[in-house]
């Protein structure tokens, strides 16, 4: 029978354990595969603090669209030149941090998984999943002490929640140009609601939201011309096409397949026969330029109680709001500063182990001063409300 190694590691080892379990929550975040370190990826990764007057901090910069029209033919150009104009903003970080305790040395004894391997991984998932959960409740501008199917999320014995992590009250409603709700007549319609103390908007902008306003085709290829319209960039790939990102709910995507057009559109965009994304099942549909990912903590109603959403009561049996998140380029920021911490402990006289993790971070969805909009918009998202069955 394997015994547990609990002889205490070197710093070097420490740090390897660190990286390893750093890499499989990595490799375990939904949110993850859309990250890079350029103003390209929908998720910016920044992984090294920028010294200023005002001490150390974690720096997204945002550059806007240039203002002038140039200089025609051989007019001077020389002091006709255009500054550019860019967007600072800090990310607070905080630290999230779990641990496993094994039970005694008796329990240790009888186990055949080594413990470091098992709580590696189970510290892995849980800091990966934490996560996605925060980074889903940031891009549709919910409050962290919220979970993401709307319920309150509790308290531990310590009296705190996810609600106080230092970048949790920079969470903010989508602005007025970045929000809408699905619409059986329009495809979408706009909403004008802000600071929603809930998450979501009470009132309703207009008509009140029906059970008819689910997702459907209609509703992606009227959200991708608003994206255009309203200046969010996509995501540059092969060939230069610009493409988008949007993450639905289960129930969302399956309003979706549910859908004739929508149906009609993957087959026919798709591989003919069984290798076809609406077959295999596969987690993401190319449709119009815009590449749609199912994923369970893409903001929902199903655990909320007692809420108006856009006008109309909701009820577990029948009415119930997914949030749609319709993403380009610069979406999300997130300040990934260094390696976990991880830390051993023995307790009650060495009979029972502990391993720790810590890890700090933060997230913020970017906002920018627009131009075209003359107000404060969301740089890179845009929510869409719709029923779920």
């Amino acid at each position: 029978m394997a015994n547990t190694n609990f002889a205490a590691l070197t710093s070097n080892q420490l740090q390897a354990w660190s990286r390893d379990c750093w890499k499989v929550a990595r490799n375990m975040s939904f949110i993850n595969q859309f990250a890079g370190t350029g103003s390209n990826a929908m998720v910016q990764r920044i992984t090294e603090l920028t010294k200023s007057e005002k001490g150390t901090k974690a720096t997204l910069t945002l550059l806007a669209d240039m203002k002038e029209d140039g200089t025609v033919g051989d007019n001077t150009l020389e002091g006709m030149e255009e500054a550019l104009r860019s967007f600072e903003t800090s990310i607070e970080m905080d630290q999230l941090r779990f641990a496993n305790r094994l039970a005694g040395r008796l329990a240790d004894q009888k186990s055949v998984v080594n413990f470091r391997e098992q709580s590696r991984d189970a510290l892995a998932y849980a800091m990966a999943d934490r996560i996605d959960q925060l980074a889903f409740l940031t891009l549709a501008g919910i409050p962290y002490t919220q979970k993401n199917n709307g319920a309150l999320r509790p308290v531990n014995n310590s009296g705190q929640n996810l609600g106080d992590l230092e970048f949790a009250s920079a969470v903010t409603a989508p602005t007025n140009k970045r929000y809408v709700r699905a619409d059986d007549d329009t495809g979408i319609r706009e909403i004008s609601a802000t600071g929603l103390t809930s998450g979501y908007e009470e009132a309703n902008s207009g008509a009140a939201i029906v059970a008819a306003d689910t997702l459907k085709y209609r509703t992606v290829v009227e959200l991708k011309a608003f994206a255009k319209e309203n200046y969010i960039r996509g995501i540059r790939g092969a060939g230069n096409e610009e493409v988008y990102h949007m993450f639905v709910h289960p129930r969302q995507m399956a309003d979706l397949k549910l859908d004739t057009d929508f149906l009609t559109a993957v087959r026919n965009a798709g591989t003919r026969g069984p290798s076809n994304p609406f077959f295999t099942g596969h987690n993401g549909l190319m449709v119009d330029g815009v590449m749609i990912h199912e994923f369970r903590h893409v903001p929902s109603t199903l655990g909320a109680s007692g809420l108006t959403v856009h006008g109309l009561a909701l009820d577990s049996a029948a009415n119930e709001v997914g949030s749609a998140l319709f993403c380009g380029a610069q979406a999300l920021a997130m300040a990934d500063i260094g390696l976990p911490e991880v830390v051993e402990e023995t307790f009650d006289y060495g009979n029972q182990h502990g391993i720790s993790i810590g890890k700090i971070f933060g997230l913020l969805k970017p906002q920018y001063n627009s131009d075209h909009h003359g107000s404060d918009q969301d740089f890179g998202v845009i929510r869409c409300d719709s029923i779920i069955a």
